[in-house]
């Protein structure tokens, strides 16, 4: 299965289990629980709902800041608010890092080793590679190629997070400027394959009327050869006929010019 499908099966499982919550404590109990499940990344329908709201008003509000922190906030954010929030188990510290690596890798496409360090806490190079590979790629939350002689990890996939508030805006404008870029592309690809099929026709014609002068051409060398077989025929006729009858007279007036010469 892969991880949208997962995250939507999921999703559909703790919205239904907080919106059947009866009280903030049941809540409270339900938004721990899938803060810590390993396979869920995604928390704005459960961050929407209107009892999961309610809590703003209650002493649970720290479990409402909390799924707050972990639908928009990094591991940073929690260290800094630490005071105000409640304590994080092992499972939720995994996850707010992992979803620390989910929110660099959608900003930056190569990341380096000292930065990545510095925002998940750790200590060496070693630990931080077997966290990106067993925590991360493994989990199928990103996808990259570990440079170690560069010291970065260089993102290929990013699954997305849950949007910001306000950053719904931000996206609809991308994608309408996205939009407006792409249809003007299409209009451009299409002149071009209009002056192309123009030029096909252009040449096909250019074409056309150079087979037509080579038809004429070969026409003409065709006919100029037969005149020219004719008259070679012509000649070679001549030639024999009158060349059969030159040797007789020339015999004949040798031999009379021989009388001639014996007479006198």
């Amino acid at each position: 299965m892969d991880i949208e499908q997962s995250q939507s099966d999921l999703i559909d499982h703790f919205v239904k289990q907080a919106s059947a919550a009866s009280n903030a404590p049941a809540l409270s109990s339900v938004i721990v629980d899938a803060t810590s499940h390993p396979l869920l990344f995604a928390f704005s329908e459960i961050l929407a709902l209107p009892n999961v709201l309610q809590l703003e008003a209650t002493d649970k509000k720290l479990y409402l800041d909390m799924l707050r922190l972990f639908a928009h906030g990094i591991w940073s954010d929690y260290k800094s608010n630490a005071d105000r929030l409640p304590q994080l188990t092992p499972d939720q510290i995994l996850k707010l890092k992992q979803l620390t690596v989910l929110t660099l890798a959608e900003t930056y496409k190569v990341l380096p080793y000292d930065q990545l360090m510095q925002e998940l806490d750790v200590t060496n190079v070693r630990e931080l590679e077997d966290f990106l590979i067993n925590e991360c790629m493994y989990a199928g939350i990103v996808r990259g190629k570990l440079d170690q002689l560069r010291r970065c990890f260089e993102v290929q996939f990013a699954a997305g997070r849950d949007l910001r508030p306000g950053q719904l805006g931000s996206m609809i404008q991308t994608l309408s400027n996205w939009l407006s870029t792409s249809e003007n592309m299409l209009v451009s690809i299409q002149d071009k394959i209009k002056w192309a099929d123009s030029m096909s026709e252009n040449d096909k014609k250019h074409r056309k009327d150079v087979e037509e002068k080579v038809d004429e051409v070969k026409k003409t060398l065709f006919k100029v050869g037969w005149i020219y077989f004719y008259s070679i025929s012509l000649s070679e006729f001549l030639f024999l006929n009158i060349g059969e009858k030159t040797p007789t007279s020339t015999s004949e007036g040798m031999r009379r010019r021989s009388a001639l010469n014996l007479l006198s």
